[in-house]
């Protein structure tokens, strides 16, 4: 099998697509789907839960996969997982039970942490040194450009009906020919039994693994909380709210792109270090502005920061995990990920019971510029015990 070839870089940024479209696409429904179940008891809450209720199992499900993958091989779920995702994601289209769709969120959450632990896999297997920085970066973007489709799609749906943007899942139905016709099992995975059963990674992945749960929660909070932040400032249209969230993720699709080059110049810790204080800068334009043009730059801004981070934090990892037990430690990536995504309205909300909204988005500026700096202070130390020893 030729890798680089552009029918099997289409199959993997395809499957790609799907994670991102997994939790964002129908942000856009949610105020309206409040009003729906504004009578069921906690309705309110369970609603905006709904959107990262996939999350935890995602979490748990990638971890499982990352286990089975290595010993059984990269495909055999593959196919299964994306036609579970489609049945899973349109539930909310079908049913106008919110517990029913809470069940088909879970269904949902469980394919994608299939479906996405094994394609990172992939290109790791597929993909070495500079090619496998340039995919990572363009796979990113990619997602990005599918998550400002969808999300725009979502919300111009849901000016229609809030139910409507649940049909957008079955685009994994249309997507699956692509597997079974362009990727192939990779080589490495016939010969991982035969491999030393105490092989690990170094101590540092767990640092790279923390910190992708920290940054999701901080980052998360847009897709949940602005679409409400922004009809308590007057903005109605859901078609406006789509594009505030969608500009996050063309944003992020723009600096993912240039990742490969960015990340040849400056290390894996400047680049979460640059990567935070942008999310800084765009919840202190958030916090101070209560306009739309205010928003927007701020979800642009924070786009610009998580395009850099997601490509880095993968990256990092695949450097770091052996070969043989590459599928679990990009399971426990993607674990940590959607652990984040999962507990950022559950951290984060229950705030807005003691703080204003523009205080919540203030106090996230402070802790990312905290942790920017914290990054840069690392690469400093780094830096000067390297030139300890060069004397």
């Amino acid at each position: 099998m030729n890798t680089q070839s552009w029918q099997v870089k289409t199959a993997l940024l395809l499957v790609s697509s799907l994670t991102i479209m997994s939790m964002i696409t129908v942000s856009a429904s949610l105020p309206d789907m409040t009003k729906s179940f504004q009578d069921l008891p906690n309705g309110t809450d369970l609603v905006k839960l709904s959107l990262s209720f996939p999350g935890i199992f995602i979490a748990i499900s990638a971890i499982l996969a990352g286990l089975f993958i290595d010993r059984f091989g990269r495909l055999k779920l593959l196919g299964a997982s994306m036609v579970l995702y489609a049945i899973g994601g349109t539930a909310g289209y079908w049913s106008d039970n919110l517990y029913v769709i809470l069940a088909g969120r879970a269904l949902l959450g469980t394919c994608v942490g299939v479906s996405m632990t094994i394609v990172t896999t992939l290109v790791a297997d597929y993909y070495e040194g500079q090619l496998r920085q340039k995919f990572a970066g363009l796979q990113i973007a990619v997602m990005s450009i599918a998550g400002i489709v969808f999300i725009t799609l979502g919300g111009i749906l849901a000016d229609i009906n809030w139910k409507i943007p649940f049909l957008l899942y079955l685009y994994s139905i249309l997507i699956l020919p692509t597997v079974y016709l362009f990727l192939k099992e990779p080589k490495i995975t016939k010969t991982v039994h035969e491999s030393p059963t105490k092989i690990k990674s170094p101590s540092i992945i767990w640092m790279v693994f923390i910190n992708v749960m920290i940054m999701w929660i901080l980052f998360f909070i847009i897709p949940v909380q602005i679409p409400f932040y922004l009809k308590s400032i007057g903005i109605e249209s859901n078609t406006l709210i789509g594009i505030a969230i969608a500009s996050s993720t063309f944003f992020s699709a723009i600096s993912a792109f240039s990742y490969s080059k960015i990340k040849d110049r400056f290390s894996f810790n400047q680049v979460f270090g640059a990567g935070y204080v942008l999310m800084a800068l765009a919840y202190l334009s958030i916090s101070y502005g209560d306009s739309y043009s205010a928003v927007l730059l701020g979800t642009i801004l924070a786009g610009l920061g998580l395009g850099l981070m997601i490509p880095n934090a993968n990256v990092w990892v695949m450097q770091l995990a052996p070969p043989e037990i590459r599928g679990r430690e990009i399971g426990r990536l993607t674990t940590f990920w959607f652990t984040g995504q999962f507990l950022s309205p559950i951290v984060l909300l229950p705030f807005l019971d003691f703080f204003t909204q523009n205080e919540l988005f203030f106090t996230l500026a402070l802790i990312s510029f905290t942790l920017g700096m914290l990054f840069f202070i690392s690469q400093f130390r780094s830096a000067g015990k390297v030139g300890a020893l060069k004397k």
